[in-house]
């Protein structure tokens, strides 16, 4: 497993923060809106490609690898078809469990 790998994820959940963070929180106007949506959606990738390289002991993180590998199996290859409200659920939903997952991980190196 790669500390570098797993900090790089860490930077992309804290920009997508970020980008919700500049639209009040508000989720689904952080997805309408023309630059923060394709951000959103290029940080989504790449946590899906950094994490689908990777194997971890922890279940956990393994399910979430598989997932985020989906998702960006689903962005890369029909952009103009991806529900937005499966990536405003991901964004809502599953962005913070999957960071402290990360960050006890990288406490336990």
């Amino acid at each position: 497993m790669s500390k570098s790998k797993l900090e790089f994820i860490l930077q992309m959940i804290d920009d997508i923060e970020y980008i919700v963070a500049q639209h009040n929180g508000i989720v689904t106007d952080a997805l309408s809106h023309r630059i923060s949506k394709p951000a959103i959606l290029m940080s989504l990738l790449q946590i899906g490609e950094a994490l689908g390289k990777m194997r971890f002991e922890n279940e956990l993180l393994n399910e979430y690898a598989k997932g985020a590998y989906n998702v960006r199996n689903f962005i890369a290859h029909d952009y103009e078809g991806v529900n937005m409200a499966i990536i405003e659920n991901i964004v809502r939903t599953m962005l913070k469990p999957l960071k402290e997952v990360i960050v006890q991980t990288l406490k336990e190196k």
